[in-house]
């Protein structure tokens, strides 16, 4: 079963920058789609981004315009490039493996431990 290890987080000013990297332990060809979650305190996860193997993107309304999926297969490595970073960007990140059904995207893999990305105003 292929593992996914996090990394990149860290503490950013408003305004500031951040690349999270998710590296996979087996060939990135074996996974059909990444998605990146985060979770703040007391709220619920959400789907932040998503790409498919043709290295196809899609964003949640929140990390439009700021944040860019990107994926090196020969690397194993999906990145995830936050700018304009807010405060209420403040979670912590997770990469999962998963699929598409139609355009959604979906996964049962939430077993990484995650980044922690902090955003002070």
């Amino acid at each position: 079963q292929v593992q996914l290890v996090e990394s990149g987080g860290g503490l950013v000013q408003a305004g500031g920058s951040l690349r999270l990297s998710c590296a996979s332990s087996g060939s990135m060809f074996d996974i059909n789609a990444i998605g990146w979650y985060r979770q703040a305190p007391g709220k619920q996860r959400e789907l932040v981004a998503s790409i498919n193997n043709d290295g196809h993107p899609s964003y949640a309304d929140s990390a439009k315009g700021r944040f860019t999926i990107s994926r090196d297969n020969a690397k194993n490595t999906v990145y995830l490039q936050m700018n304009s970073l807010k405060p209420e960007d403040t979670a912590v990140y997770y990469c999962t493996a998963g699929d598409y059904s139609g355009s959604r995207y979906y996964t049962e893999d939430f077993g990484s431990q995650g980044t922690q990305v902090t955003v002070s105003s």
